[in-house]
């Protein structure tokens, strides 16, 4: 159980931060860019939320990957190293099973949507634009755990790179749902403004 009765330590006065493992890193690590970018995921899901009122499936499924996102965050906070010994107790990883929860929400909310003919521009109903936000940050976060994961020494777990890729689908597939199961949807003209 977390229990945070003391919020500022000044422990990262002199730019750096605790990992997982008690071990400390710079502010700017990739490893910490990662995560911090894997939380910021996590806050545009919970504007989308302040929309979603009227569709309770879709809240109740948003909430569950912001848990899931905080599981991730866990993960990439608490390093996996090539040569490393393993720390004293089990650490919270992504695992397959949370992946393929995406998938079947990615297919069961596709399933109603009408098929697209242009690309999407991020609009519409509040909540897909927040959740088109969201999608880039997820992409953003899925560059820089693979990146971390091509550093030397480094490991980040296969399940964890899969959920963010998912994630991102995720997102545009509940973005067109909420805009109306894609009635709704803001579609790219090209060349329109020329």
């Amino acid at each position: 159980m977390v229990k945070l009765n003391k919020i500022y330590t000044r422990t990262g006065d002199d730019g750096t931060t605790g990992l997982g493992s008690g071990e400390r890193v710079a502010k700017h690590d990739l490893r910490v860019e990662a995560y911090g970018t894997v939380d910021e995921a996590n806050a545009a899901i919970g504007l989308a939320r302040l929309h979603l009122a009227h569709l309770p499936e879709v809240d109740a499924l948003m909430g569950r990957v912001q848990n899931d996102l905080f599981d991730l965050g866990a993960d990439l906070a608490t390093p996996e190293r090539v040569g490393a010994p393993p720390p004293p107790y089990e650490p919270l990883r992504i695992i397959a099973s949370q992946v393929d929860k995406l998938e079947a929400d990615i297919d069961r909310l596709n399933a109603d949507l009408a098929p697209l003919r242009s690309f999407v521009l991020p609009g519409g109903e509040p909540a897909a634009a927040f959740l088109h936000q969201a999608r880039t940050v997820a992409r953003r976060a899925e560059r820089q755990m693979v990146a971390l994961s091509k550093v030397e020494g480094e490991i980040v777990g296969r399940a964890a790179i899969q959920y963010m890729n998912r994630l991102s689908d995720l997102l545009f597939v509940a973005s067109r749902y909420v805009n109306a199961q894609g009635a709704g949807d803001v579609l790219w003209v090209p060349g329109a403004s020329r």
